[in-house]
């Protein structure tokens, strides 16, 4: 692999083809997927004379035209200043030695005068933060007193996350195609075969997320590591290399907060949008490469197998539990065996000659019920989970 090149990161040849390119298609901007050095954004400007961005002020552009929240447009500002402040010395001697686009404005300043008020803006928000963080504490101690568990809704952004938010809250908020359309936490009660929970959409991730970035939405990441539960949403009509590249960028961002051991379900999005061959295919390789994860494919939009979704998750909170009972044939089992049906997920019945055997799966209040009615026809319960 290539050094980069002090200078322009690309090698002074590729420099001049680019200023080329971008005179012949008339760029305004010029785009670079990695991260750039301020003296490399210097001189790729002077050369090409158009402005140049790395992926971080590239990212930081998006997240700007998405905040909607007076905290998601301070962590913002925050992570832009900490940025800044980085780069703040070099930017103003560079600035000094002539305009280029990017760097206009700045030669009037000296450098400790510019880094000096960076700073104190950095300060005021970082204050402002903290107002909001003791805010969310508040309300974290008010949902702990309820003693709801907490679900939250994480994975790459633009897989479905907050779909699947109003698809389980019935509630409506913004969603789109656009990446980092979340940008701020919501909270939502909701209700898992009658016991409630709550549920949180967090900010999407992606993968080499700057740790700028991280640590100026950590307020808003480490309502993740309070959880009971974390629904990891993937788009699996992806290719395959892609589903696996995302997984691995989310449980980074997850091990860089501290959420890892959190139980987790992986969420396999948009299965209508691939053959269900190609779907057995992808989650066999998925649960080879994660044999810890429990995999759950659904389709947010149109609401498919969301029960089983509800099951998975009423199964890890305790509020669900798999029961396997024998009962005597008599006049009662078979009105009882269709109110079974009727109310509990019944995998198997096992018809003998003078009883059955029953394997279910039922939320706890009704797995009680339905133990109790077992005891008091004389039958058996031969396994509960």
């Amino acid at each position: 692999m290539r050094t980069p090149h002090p200078r322009y990161n690309i090698g002074p040849g590729k420099a001049k083809e680019l200023a080329q390119m971008a005179r012949d298609l008339g760029a305004e901007k010029i785009i670079f997927g990695n991260q750039l050095k301020t003296v490399q954004i210097y001189n790729l400007a002077k050369i090409t004379g158009v402005e140049i961005i790395d992926r971080f002020q590239l990212i930081l552009e998006i997240f700007i035209k998405r905040a909607s929240t007076k905290e998601a447009k301070l962590q913002i500002e925050l992570a832009r200043l900490q940025y800044e402040l980085a780069h703040a010395k070099e930017k103003v001697r560079l600035a000094k030695m002539g305009e280029q686009p990017g760097f206009h404005g700045l030669g009037r300043y000296e450098a400790d005068v510019y880094y000096n008020a960076i700073k104190r803006r950095i300060h005021k928000i970082q204050e402002k933060l903290k107002e909001i963080r003791k805010l969310r504490e508040i309300h974290r101690a008010r949902r702990a007193e309820l003693d709801f568990p907490l679900i939250s809704l994480t994975g790459y952004t633009n897989s479905g996350k907050s779909t699947l938010f109003n698809a389980l809250t019935k509630e409506n908020v913004l969603t789109g195609p656009e990446v980092f359309t979340t940008l701020s936490t919501t909270t939502r009660a909701i209700e898992i075969f009658g016991e409630k929970a709550f549920i949180t959409d967090t900010v999407g991730f992606i993968d080499r997320l700057p740790i700028t970035l991280i640590e100026a939405f950590y307020s808003t990441l480490e309502e993740i590591t309070y959880s009971d539960l974390i629904l990891l949403v993937v788009d699996v009509s992806d290719p395959l290399n892609e589903i696996l590249r995302k997984f691995a960028a989310s449980f980074e961002v997850l091990e860089r907060i501290g959420a890892t051991g959190i139980p987790t379900i992986a969420v396999l999005n948009k299965i209508d949008l691939l053959s269900q061959k190609e779907l057995n295919e992808k989650i066999k390789h998925l649960s080879a490469e994660y044999t810890n994860i429990t995999f759950v494919p659904i389709s947010a939009l149109h609401e498919t197998n969301l029960d089983h979704l509800k099951m998975e998750i009423a199964k890890i909170l305790g509020r669900y539990k798999d029961l396997t009972f024998s009962i005597p044939v008599c006049e009662e089992t078979f009105s009882f065996l269709s109110w079974v049906y009727e109310n509990a997920n019944v995998y198997r019945v096992a018809y003998n000659d003078d009883s059955l055997t029953v394997h279910v799966g039922a939320p706890q209040n009704l797995a009680e019920k339905i133990k109790s009615f077992v005891n008091r026809i004389g039958g058996k319960v031969v396994q509960s989970v």
